[in-house]
């Protein structure tokens, strides 16, 4: 989908309650429209897939007290696919990487479920600058993603 529809239809765009919830937590960062590349090969309910690769386009921001990722795929819907805090443990099947290119994450997902198995990968491409990267608390994150996060992002419902 062409960058002008998605900008035209808010798809990408952090929700306004969200943007100003983390302008309260001292907001240092934040790219909307950014491209995402989603890479996923296993099989979770409802969906089984060998090899797919997928273009959407989210957020991506850092405040003082966390890193958060979102992927729309509906105008003003964007939900979260990273949402970690800096002093969290530093644990977790989920690695992520900031870098000058983006934000990169992998994840075994048969460690989120048992009933998953496969690999997931999402790159938010979007240039970060050298002072917001030497400004951030940590440049390698481990964390725990929940199975909401790996359905919403393979694009399929969550029911609990």
């Amino acid at each position: 989908m062409a960058v002008f529809v998605r900008r035209l239809f808010g798809i990408g765009k952090l929700p306004d309650e969200l943007h100003a919830q983390l302008e309260g937590e001292g907001l240092v960062y934040l790219a909307d429209y950014v491209a995402v590349t989603r890479r996923f090969s296993g099989t979770i309910p409802g969906v089984r897939l060998p090899h797919s690769v997928a273009s959407y386009t989210g957020s991506l921001a850092f405040t003082s007290q966390r890193v958060l990722a979102t992927m729309s795929q509906l105008p003003r819907l964007a939900g979260p696919t990273v949402d970690v805090r800096w002093d969290a443990a530093q644990a977790g099947a989920a690695t992520a990487e900031i870098a000058s290119s983006g934000l990169r994450v992998e994840l075994d997902v048969a460690q989120v479920d048992p009933k998953f198995s496969g690999e997931l990968s999402l790159h938010y491409k979007t240039p970060i600058p050298a002072d917001v990267l030497s400004a951030l608390p940590l440049q390698k994150l481990a964390f725990d993603m929940p199975p909401e996060n790996v359905y919403r992002t393979v694009g399929v419902t969550y029911s609990p």
